[in-house]
């Protein structure tokens, strides 16, 4: 009897929790989708005429109050993300299929990127080389899409992939002479990447459909900054999570078409190639757990045949779009590596500490040091999440872990850089020990408000000076130590868990 009861209250107290958390997301939703039906702002680039596009509503909000509006969504969504973990279900299908139609009726926010990828797309359907033609010098400057772009990428080739090159292509070629229209069938690509992603998941982890719903599918970090900006990392998320998925199978046609889906994913955007890297590894790290020797050298021709498979894969689709794409298409992206943004700690380090050396050989020294740090975080993510293997499988265990140490190590970070994770986290948490899970999650809840309050209102312009100098200092000085407390909670996480395999041996 007593046991019922405290089932009744447990299950009672799960169920008000969840009533809480999810009244939280959705008010944090719905001043999301607020900031883009509004008029033009600070976090919100003029798109020109809609055409036969969604509009806006005739209202708009000064940059104070648009930054005010987002910071207290991602407050709002922060807390129904934590409250939320306790006792997660799936959403209902018409609380998605509402989101769905919302995010497909704003214009997006929080950057100008949207408008890049349609100058691209227009350059490469009129038959010139993005990789190449600024957007500001294409058709000397009067050209109704390519005009639009926004500082300060306005004299910025493209640093994207042939596979987001082809998707910006269509959409300028459905949306014509119209910015507002060819930015729309973009966010149509934007809106199914991101529903494609929740089919995947479902099926990449069956047993946490109520996670996969709370951190992907309405996560107001996902949706805000993902599929509400408009990001091509939506776009690389379900080619990534379908490899994934396919990797899980023991013949080579399934690995081959893993590799397919790497490669598609890498063509989006070259660092999606890191699930490529995850599968390999994670494959070699199961080979080697096989029981007894024996069962190692059966399994070693299979496992040549897979890995094999996997890099044809990849190749049989990267190679092709590269050579469409041209020898020029990594130009820009070689130059644009050596960025430092303002929100990690290693700009605090390039700006106090340089000087002394030429800038080149500065920045140099900083992303070695960055890489080594990626290393190190990433062991201790690996280290932190191995419980989760038998669950997830090692290659989805090494994928987080992996993009946990980028989106905390990398010199250059932005809020949208965070898919993979929050795709991957559901599945893990099914199977990690509970308190190392529980740690990840709340940690990059945390992190994920921080690195998203640095980055409302979004754009470099618009801003009154109050709100530059708030914006601007909460970007240098809170985030980057956001970035280092993640940082030395993973470190410090992995090394007690390698301690208690060590007692436990």
């Amino acid at each position: 009897m007593a046991s019922g009861v405290t089932g009744a209250g447990a299950g009672a107290g799960g169920a008000r929790s969840r009533a809480r958390a999810r009244a939280l997301i959705a008010l944090s939703l719905l001043l999301l989708l607020l900031a883009g039906w509004l008029g033009e702002s600070a976090a919100k680039p003029p798109l020109g005429p809609r055409g036969w596009a969604p509009g806006q509503l005739p209202w708009a909000l000064g940059s104070g109050a648009v930054t005010a509006t987002l910071a207290t969504a991602y407050i709002l969504g922060a807390g129904g993300l934590w409250l939320g973990l306790r006792s997660a279900r799936p959403w209902p299908v018409w609380a998605i299929g509402a989101l769905a139609l919302g995010a497909l009726l704003v214009m997006p926010f929080g950057s100008a990127d949207h408008t890049n990828y349609a100058a691209y797309g227009r350059i490469a359907f009129q038959g010139g080389d993005p990789y190449v033609e600024s957007p500001i010098a294409w058709a000397g400057g009067a050209d109704p899409v390519t005009s639009g772009v926004q500082p300060p990428w306005q004299s910025t080739p493209s640093i994207y992939g042939p596979l987001s090159t082809l998707a910006q292509l269509v959409s300028a070629a459905i949306g014509g002479d119209n910015l507002r229209q060819v930015v729309w069938v973009w966010q149509v690509l934007i809106v199914l990447a991101w529903l494609g992603t929740r089919v995947l998941l479902r099926r990449l982890f069956p047993d946490a459909h109520g996670r996969v719903d709370l951190l992907w599918t309405m996560n107001p970090f996902v949706i805000g900054t993902g599929v509400l900006g408009a990001h091509v990392d939506t776009l690389a998320t379900p080619l990534m999570v379908a490899a994934l998925l396919l990797a899980r199978g023991a013949l080579w046609p399934r690995a081959l078409a893993a590799g397919v889906a790497c490669g598609l994913a890498s063509s989006v955007k070259v660092t999606a190639g890191v699930v490529l890297v995850a599968i390999a590894v994670g494959w070699l790290v199961e080979a080697r757990a096989a029981a007894g020797a024996v069962a190692a050298r059966g399994r070693g021709g299979g496992l040549v045949t897979r890995l094999a498979a996997l890099v044809a894969g990849a190749a049989l689709v990267a190679v092709p779009l590269q050579v469409w794409a041209g020898g020029r298409s990594y130009d820009q992206l070689g130059r644009s590596r050596r960025s430092i943004s303002l929100a990690t700690p290693w700009r605090k380090v390039y700006e106090w500490f340089g000087g002394h050396l030429d800038d080149g050989t500065w920045r140099s020294l900083i992303f070695a040091a960055a890489a080594l740090t990626c290393m190190l975080l990433a062991w201790a993510a690996w280290r932190l999440l191995r419980t989760a293997v038998p669950a997830a499988g090692a290659a989805v265990v090494l994928a987080l872990a992996l993009s946990i140490a980028y989106a905390v190590g990398a010199p250059y970070v932005l809020p949208w850089y965070d898919q993979l994770v929050w795709a991957l986290l559901p599945g893990v948490a099914a199977g990690a020990a509970v308190g190392a899970v529980g740690a990840v999650e709340r940690v990059w809840i945390v992190r994920g408000l921080m690195l998203a309050l640095a980055y409302v209102p979004g754009r470099v312009v618009g801003m009154s000076a109050g709100v530059e100098s708030l914006t601007l200092g909460w970007r240098r000085d809170v985030a980057p130590l956001a970035a280092i407390v993640a940082g030395v909670v993973l470190l410090l996480a992995g090394r007690r868990g390698r301690d208690r395999e060590t007692r436990r041996a």
